[in-house]
């Protein structure tokens, strides 16, 4: 089913929401709802992959729309901000953990 204008429009918005709560998640280190509001998000881009109409919005509910995009890239740049350091941490660990487990194996722990 295609949407309209203002349906295009909400789903953009609501994403955007979501982004920012992606980002009060991220801040806090609350890594299992930063997941789950991710989720919701590919669910808002997968409904809008699927129905968005290809002719492009104009005027207000194009403003919306871009002013929307905008904070969803700006909120996405602020979670990768806060999220490489958590997973270069979490790469680490799990590096030494795999050499600790080699090491044991080729010196009988």
């Amino acid at each position: 089913m295609t949407m309209n204008d203002q349906d295009i429009v909400s789903v953009y918005e609501a994403m955007a929401v979501l982004t920012e709560q992606m980002l009060l998640a991220a801040a806090g280190g609350d890594w299992e709802r930063l997941i789950v509001l991710e989720q919701q998000c590919a669910a808002h881009t997968r409904r809008l992959k699927e129905n968005e109409p290809p002719l492009a919005l104009a005027g207000a509910s194009r403003e919306r729309k871009v002013k929307a995009i905008r904070q969803m890239l700006d909120d996405d740049r602020k979670i990768r901000d806060l999220t490489m350091p958590w997973m270069a941490n979490l790469s680490a660990l799990i590096s030494n953990s795999g050499a600790e487990r080699r090491l044991a194996r080729a010196y009988g722990s």
